[in-house]
């Protein structure tokens, strides 16, 4: 059976509970988000398997079933025959919230971006602008994303759907309670009301928002793709100007006491005197990450330098290279495998994830890296068989920390079905 992220909303940053009945006097609004669970964790199932795999009486499923499918958050899908049964099929029921929306919104280092994803999973926006975010610093960036978000808003809206809410993606360490950015970096930014401000520009009809940081997005997003088939611990590594860390472990996602954990871009692993943002030398994430990658591949003249081109065109620009066989831009692949290898190891020695996902660029230069990274591991790793961890490269590309985003803020519908169907009824 999949296993369902283990958390209890927001504040743990995981999905809601698995579907499980442990009260049958559960109020109406426990057993909607309970039926809700089970069919996003579990799949389309008749009403008869339903009462069967939570416990509640036949006839109550048949009511907590037609109230989600008066507000619009489950459809009947296919005939299906329960287990055993005989006779005329029952008719499946599958989730829907076609027109429910969360919205994740990301700013990074050299860009922002946006993307819309509706309880189907289905994305419905998406958009991503340079942005040399650090030089025209916070109100700016602010200002920028605060637009951006109005208009996928806007364009959610006319196609008739409704925005439960928003999670805003930074790197560094976030406060969640507060919605403060604490101190990132990369970006220059340090005690940030990044919610605050965010709200004040949105308006009064700012749905509910979320605030967290980029790498334990982008490992959620990737935890509810790998837990289809029971991974349960994972390590997530960004491939972006900065290098962080995002730490599933038993299905929980790993923040530590202040949020700091998988912070590993600033420790030593490699021999380097590199100057980091965060004031030291030598960190990791300047032999790794982003900038590191176009220095060694490219003059600071040269396009795929130029933070005003979208990302995704330079990485493809120097994918082409690569492919094309040009010797620097190989060169630079091979120094990025022999400095992200020790990193891997060490994560792998700590934490021994089932996975260890590759994400940002790395994933983008999966076949120049994977292998050579894999091999290196190998022989690094203490564990007979690299501790039974496996490297793989993320499937999400450079959306990977928005969708996250967006798949917290859906977290809502799951906890309180009935407050979404009657914004939705209001709307109507």
């Amino acid at each position: 059976m999949k296993q369902a992220l283990q958390g209890t909303g927001v504040r743990e940053l995981a999905m809601a509970r698995p579907a499980v009945a442990r009260d049958r006097s559960a109020s109406r609004r426990a057993n909607l988000g309970m039926v809700l669970r089970l069919l996003r964790d579990e799949g389309p199932r008749s009403r008869a398997r339903i009462a069967e795999d939570t416990g509640l009486p036949k006839a109550t499923v048949s009511h907590l079933i037609a109230e989600l499918l008066d507000g619009g958050l489950v459809r009947e899908g296919e005939a299906e025959r329960d287990r055993g049964a005989v006779g005329r099929p029952g008719q499946a029921v599958e989730v829907d919230g076609g027109s429910v929306h969360g919205l994740g919104a990301e700013i990074n280092v050299d860009y922002i971006g946006l993307l819309a994803l509706n309880l189907r999973g289905e994305v419905t926006f998406e958009r991503r602008t340079p942005l040399d975010v650090r030089a025209v610093g916070p109100e700016a960036a602010l200002d920028a994303v605060a637009q951006l978000t109005a208009d996928g808003m806007a364009a959610v809206h006319t196609a008739g759907g409704h925005v439960v809410g928003v999670t805003l993606a930074t790197p560094g360490a976030v406060d969640m309670d507060a919605g403060i950015v604490k101190y990132a970096s990369n970006i220059g930014w340090r005690e940030v009301r990044a919610l605050a401000g965010l709200r004040e520009r949105l308006g009064p009809d700012t749905p509910e928002l979320h605030l967290e940081n980029d790498a334990k997005l982008g490992a959620l997003a990737e935890y509810v793709l790998a837990s289809a088939d029971n991974v349960r611990d994972l390590v997530y590594v960004t491939g972006q100007t900065g290098v962080g860390v995002g730490i599933i472990a038993g299905g929980q996602l790993v923040r530590g006491v202040g949020g700091y954990a998988g912070e590993v871009g600033h420790l030593r692993l490699v021999p380097s005197d590199e100057p980091c943002a965060c004031g030291r030398r030598g960190c990791w994430e300047t032999t790794v990450g982003r900038d590191a990658l176009l220095r060694y591949a490219a003059e600071p003249t040269d396009l795929v330098c130029d933070p005003m081109i979208d990302l995704g065109q330079r990485l493809a620009e120097l994918r082409d290279r690569a492919q094309a066989g040009d010797p620097r831009t190989l060169t630079a692949l091979s120094r990025i495998a022999d400095h992200l290898a020790p990193g891997l190891a060490l994560l792998a020695d700590i934490l021994n994830p089932r996975l260890l996902v590759l994400g940002g660029h790395f994933a983008f230069f999966g076949e120049h890296l994977i292998d050579a990274v894999t091999a290196q591991v190998r022989e690094l790793v203490m564990a007979p068989d690299t501790g039974g961890c496996e490297i793989v490269l993320s499937r999400l590309g450079l959306a990977g920390t928005a969708r996250g985003a967006a798949l917290l803020a859906l977290d809502a519908v799951y906890q309180d079905p009935t407050a979404v169907m009657a914004s939705t009824e209001a709307t109507r």
